[in-house]
């Protein structure tokens, strides 16, 4: 199950948040033109994005942003579409099965380039529930403190 452990250019913060991530998988981008020049540029936003397998059993991800490049011409691409990613068969049978299941969806994580190449990072999230995002609040705020209590008696 790899982690991704390329450097990140650009990380979904609101997925965490929003989900329970259940499982990770690493998957390559079909990209265009110019984008990978973009993404290496850090122009590019995972907000709101989200995967989906097509009726022909491919995995896309949706309203993943990249910038058009600045230096590109005419035949720079659209920003918002539809990006094919790449796994292996078992991987996309697995996460087809797993959101049928009711709640689950498959949310990109992180975007990261590794040995030259784009990845991004999805994971099978199931949602959480306004209570659930309460009590994490309170977890960090309560680390915060710790934490903070732990410095302050270590520098005196």
């Amino acid at each position: 199950m790899p982690r991704g452990d390329g450097r990140a250019i650009a990380q979904n913060k609101k997925a965490r948040h929003d989900y329970f991530i259940e499982e990770t998988f690493e998957a390559g981008i079909v990209l265009q033109g110019t984008e990978i020049k973009s993404i290496r540029n850090g122009r590019i936003n995972l907000k709101d994005s989200f995967a989906r397998v097509n009726r022909h059993g491919e995995m896309y991800i949706h309203n993943m942003h990249i910038s058009p490049y600045e230096q590109g011409n005419i035949y720079n691409h659209d920003p918002t579409r539809a990006r094919k990613l790449l796994l292996h068969r078992k991987e996309i049978d697995k996460l087809i099965g797993q959101t049928q299941q009711k709640g689950y969806s498959i949310v990109p994580l992180k975007v990261y380039i590794k040995n030259g190449v784009a990845k991004v990072l999805i994971g099978l999230a199931r949602g959480k529930k306004k209570y659930d995002k309460r009590e994490a609040l309170k977890q960090k705020q309560v680390k915060r403190e710790m934490d903070r209590a732990i410095k302050d008696s270590l520098q005196k």
